[in-house]
């Protein structure tokens, strides 16, 4: 018999946004696993929203390594860094630990620079936070 499929349970990774919604221009922000689900959104998100931002940006950092490494002939290519500039503003999304981003969404009168330090820093106490953090026990599978 199979039992059916678990997806691991997360710790929700929403502090993490806090600082980054301070500074000026920030609308919302995001901590998003590479498939494509949400592990903390800004409190101003909506569940909907925040679950197809997740969704969305997945597929999109997934095509951006895939297009990366398409102009630059590697297939183990790394995005660092994506940006996405419209009408309504910016979105920066960064790597944010093993199969995770931080996405954040600004207006358009926002001061890049500063949002990606923060970010970094950001990335930087999660990464600290969670390899400081005793390990979850899961329990045994079914």
């Amino acid at each position: 018999m199979n039992s059916p499929t678990r997806r691991r349970v997360t710790e929700d990774k929403s502090w993490v946004l806090a600082p980054l919604l301070e500074l000026p221009h920030v609308i919302h922000a995001a901590v998003i696993s590479g498939d494509g689900f949400i592990e903390g959104a800004s409190p101003g998100l909506t569940r909907d929203c925040a679950e197809g931002v997740a969704a969305m940006m997945s597929a999109l950092q997934g095509a951006g390594r895939a297009v990366t490494a398409a102009f630059a002939g590697k297939d183990d290519t790394r995005l660092r860094q994506t940006v996405i500039e419209s009408d309504e503003g910016f979105v920066f999304a960064i790597p944010a630990g093993e199969n995770t981003c931080l996405a954040v969404f600004c207006g358009p009168e926002v001061n890049m620079g500063v949002v990606a330090h923060h970010m970094q820093i950001q990335v930087t106490t999660l990464g600290s936070k969670v390899m400081n953090s005793p390990a979850r026990d899961l329990g045994t599978p079914a």
